[in-house]
């Protein structure tokens, strides 16, 4: 097939590849702009297994924009509890009350007004326009950026101004204009089923006749990146506090991992900790002043939580106190039994669920 004469037939490959193995996906049965918008949200840094059981539940707690943009942000982040990259989820809720608020509730047709939503990119875009409304708008995601290197065998990297700019403008070129809905869910499939990252199958590859990396023996190094983001190790000491039957929390307000979601009071480090450390740490001190009696029960063994960029090492404090004072009065105080009511992180589901 020559690559000059060959874009159709690309397109016509893929579709005919896709017609025989996507899967039953269901954001794949509606045309609803909506939950098109969910899907492609919770499907960002999600794999599709885990997303899938994720938009069936968030669909059915929030069916319309309208129960999504009327619900308290609490309530939507306990929805994506465990999904992680919550600034999905509030970006969600603020494009809902943007849509209810300025557009009567109809999701924008327009690709430009859809870019002006909080937290819809150029990709999100192209993806609600053309699979919602058949538009032809080219999407380029991870896996489209692992097909279009591997088949036309380009070397730049994905991550560059110039890469970015030559995968968008080669998606566009080869997309169908008469089946965009189609052709885009074709390549992303494509991507995610055939030309996976690692190891994939070319022998049955209905492209492999055109794909330059294979062609080269380039397959296990495209695509390229540019890039490596360092690694940030972080470490968090949290005080499980109790009296009586209850527990306190404190809502993450900084501009940080996990903003608006609730935790035990925490002692952030430099270094790991020791207990005795701890005790004498001026927040501690603050903390518990005026109790009469603090008594420590447990300290967890240091849990690893990794995130993208940074690795959480947390240590877990469970303590008694016999009475509180004014800074844990100032916390959050919740019944230990209530405490699955509230949005917290995956790292606190995981000690919880130890409990």
């Amino acid at each position: 097939m020559s690559k000059l004469n060959s874009v159709a037939a690309i397109s016509n490959a893929l579709t005919n590849w896709y017609a025989l193995n996507k899967r039953d996906l269901p954001w794949r049965n509606t045309n609803n702009p909506y939950k098109i918008w969910i899907s492609e949200i919770i499907l960002q840094q999600t794999r599709v297994n885990q997303g899938k059981d994720y938009y069936n539940r968030f669909i059915e707690r929030f069916p319309t924009i309208y129960e999504l943009a009327s619900a308290s942000e609490d309530d939507v982040l306990k929805q994506w509890q465990g999904l992680g990259y919550y600034s999905r989820a509030r970006n969600l809720y603020k494009a809902a009350q943007q849509i209810v608020n300025q557009n009567n509730g109809n999701f924008p047709i327009n690709h430009s007004e859809v870019l002006q939503l909080s937290g819809i990119g150029d990709y999100t875009a192209a993806a609600i326009c053309s699979l919602a409304y058949n538009q032809p708008f080219a999407v380029v995601d991870g896996n489209v950026y692992r097909v279009l290197a591997r088949l036309f065998g380009i070397n730049t990297p994905i991550d560059s101004s110039e890469g970015k700019k030559l995968f968008a403008s080669l998606a566009q070129k080869l997309l169908s204009n008469s089946e965009p809905a189609i052709h885009n869910q074709a390549i992303m499939e494509f991507g995610a089923l055939q030309c996976v990252p690692v190891s994939p199958n070319c022998e049955i590859c209905p492209l492999l006749s055109a794909c330059e990396a294979f062609n080269t023996n380039q397959v296990s190094n495209l695509p390229l990146k540019s890039i490596k983001t360092k690694t940030l190790n972080r470490y968090f000491n949290y005080l499980f506090i109790r009296h009586n039957e209850n527990t306190f929390l404190q809502k993450r307000k900084a501009k940080d991992i996990w903003q608006n979601l609730y935790e035990f009071p925490l002692i952030e480090s430099i270094n790991p900790l020791e207990m005795s450390e701890i005790v004498t740490n001026e927040h501690f001190i603050k903390l518990f002043e005026g109790t009469e009696k603090v008594n420590i029960l447990n300290v967890t063994s240091p849990l690893k939580h990794v995130l993208s960029h940074r690795i959480i090492y947390a240590q877990f404090i469970s303590i008694i106190v016999s009475n509180t004072n004014i800074k844990l009065n100032e916390l959050i105080k919740v019944p230990v039994n209530d405490i699955e009511q509230y949005a917290v992180s995956r790292l606190m589901e995981l000690f919880l669920e130890k409990m």
